[in-house]
């Protein structure tokens, strides 16, 4: 194992040990987890059913994923917001900086105020840091739940006309990567939003365009739209989650994707065309 050490920070090599992915079978977490092995890493994938299981909701299983481990990214489900996830993560980073991990990458929402706390327990655990703090994601409409509705054509959300400046996923995991691999991003809260922002009709527009059919929105009450996340498996509280995120304290563009890359995020219209062409949105 090598690890070189500037100002602090761990800059990894090839050779410098284990990746541990929270979360690696997840839409930003296997797209980590591809291009860190494309570039050579040792990656070790943090869930469940992984060789090396992991579960935020069991300690015992936390040490072993640590094993050998240099550095890491932590995605918390169903979200950093949620009840005991401040707790589980910031006990997890003081064992994992305990352990020799030398950088920590946490993925966290964008004005999600209770997310802070699980940012601030990840600051203080005594490892070098990265907070990826994202709007929405534009892959929610293709491998998330709002497939489902994009494939029967019409989006029911209870969001109005609030406005989001969705992100790419593929840009997130361009950042995480940088973050874990490369110099110059530890103590860096990057703000990941894409170029432009965009209401849910505009979104709406936006797939009806890229499928060629339409694709409406309603907007619902919070009481029916929580009925609707139960009624398919989902934590209710995603339904205040929404009502909160977007009141209107994310209508600006965040400059991440340009401060960490150096290039500017790919705009939901790119994505639209992308995912379309995979046949995802078939009927």
């Amino acid at each position: 194992m090598r690890v070189i050490v500037m100002a602090g920070v761990v800059d990894l090599s090839t050779d410098a040990g284990v990746v541990l992915v929270v979360g690696g079978t997840g839409k930003t977490g296997r797209r980590v987890v591809d291009r860190l092995v494309a570039r050579g890493y040792g990656v070790r994938v943090g869930s469940r059913s992984g060789a090396v299981p992991f579960d935020w909701n069991d300690e015992g299983t936390w040490e072993a994923s640590l094993e050998g481990v240099s550095a890491a990214y932590l995605t918390y489900y169903p979200d950093l917001a949620f009840p005991g996830a401040v707790e589980a993560v910031g006990a997890f980073s003081r064992l994992a900086a305990a352990r020799g991990v030398g950088r920590l990458v946490l993925l966290s929402g964008r004005g999600e105020e209770a997310a802070e706390a699980g940012e601030k327990a990840v600051m203080g655990s005594g490892a070098a840091w990265t907070v990826v703090r994202c709007a929405w994601f534009d892959q929610n409409f293709s491998e998330s739940f709002f497939l489902e509705p994009v494939l029967a054509g019409e989006l029911a959300l209870p969001v109005g006309g609030a406005v989001e400046p969705f992100v790419d996923v593929e840009d997130i995991a361009d950042v995480v990567v940088a973050a874990l691999t490369e110099a110059g991003h530890a103590g860096e809260v990057y703000e990941l939003t894409g170029p432009r922002l965009l209401s849910f009709a505009d979104v709406a527009v936006e797939l009806s365009r890229a499928v060629g059919r339409e694709v409406r929105f309603e907007a619902v009450s919070l009481e029916s739209y929580r009925r609707v996340l139960v009624e398919a498996g989902l934590p209710a509280e995603f339904a205040e989650l929404f009502s909160v995120i977007l009141d209107g304290r994310n209508a600006s563009l965040g400059d991440g994707v340009r401060r960490a890359l150096g290039r500017e995020p790919r705009d939901f219209a790119d994505y639209a065309r992308e995912a379309a062409a995979s046949g995802v949105w078939n009927v």
